[in-house]
């Protein structure tokens, strides 16, 4: 690249970056249409500036780190707020897998928060959950029995954990868990903020006949701080159509059911 290619390119990323600084978000199209460059070009540039942190890879183009709150382990409120139509979505999907009859686990989340919402069909089932804002969603249908496990309130996920939690856990058995997560490394594995929330995840993996983890697109490429489980724990995941054909055939390749919505 000569120098004033090289200085065109940086121009052009810091005013991505103002761009981003301003809205909050960007669309690779948008950008291909401003700068008048093809869209792959924009998509290396986001990469770049996802590598040195400086933004958030997102389904069609990229997200604040302020705005996704990076830094910090965001409120189920923050979370309910980004990608809220794919998160419907996922969740429409996600109850067709729903048998009347069944056991599940509900583990806490605004994807799974989604999914408590439209339950109100079924006439027999069985919920256990670890988030208080699902079972206060779920107490509104009479034909739903609601099962939780006890422990110490995170009031940032609203989800309960700890040493108590675990061990009721371990007394359950459930047909599907139905798994949020930070973050989805199609190599690496599951993974999210908090750690005793990471523990309690695996044990839910261990008591459950198929996981299902529903989880936008934006959830991709990203490793937290807490380790949950590898790639072989999953049966399906559910996510929207901006999941990469990489990650999308590595699960694939792994045994994992991949439903696009």
């Amino acid at each position: 690249m000569n120098r004033s290619s090289n200085k065109s390119t940086v121009s052009r990323r810091a005013k991505i970056l103002e761009e981003l600084d301003a809205n909050g978000e960007v669309s690779v199209k948008e950008l291909s249409k401003t700068f008048k460059i093809s869209e792959v070009t924009i998509r290396n540039d986001l990469a770049h500036l996802a590598k040195q942190n400086m933004l958030i890879r997102a389904r069609g183009g990229a997200i604040k780190i302020k705005y996704y709150h990076m830094s910090n382990d965001p409120t189920i409120a923050e979370k309910q707020k980004e990608f809220l139509k794919e998160k419907q979505l996922i969740a429409r999907a996600a109850v067709k897998l729903i048998e009347d009859g069944d056991t599940i686990v509900l583990d806490s989340g605004s994807t799974t928060t989604e999914i408590a919402k439209i339950l109100e069909n079924f006439q027999n089932l069985t919920i256990i959950t670890n988030a208080l804002n699902i079972a206060s969603i779920l107490s509104k249908y009479e034909e739903i029995n609601i099962f939780m496990p006890g422990g110490s309130l995170r009031k940032k996920s609203l989800s309960l954990v700890g040493v108590l939690a675990n061990k009721n856990f371990e007394k359950f058995y459930c047909d599907k868990l139905f798994l949020g997560a930070d973050g989805i490394d199609s190599s690496y594995g599951l993974s999210t903020h908090d750690s005793e929330e990471a523990h309690l995840n695996h044990i839910m993996i261990k008591i459950a006949k198929k996981v299902i983890v529903a989880a936008d697109s934006s959830k991709f490429k990203r490793r937290r701080f807490a380790f949950i489980g590898p790639v072989s724990d999953i049966d399906v995941v559910i996510t929207d159509s901006g999941i990469e054909e990489e990650d999308r055939q590595k699960l694939e390749k792994n045994g994992v059911e991949v439903i696009i919505v």
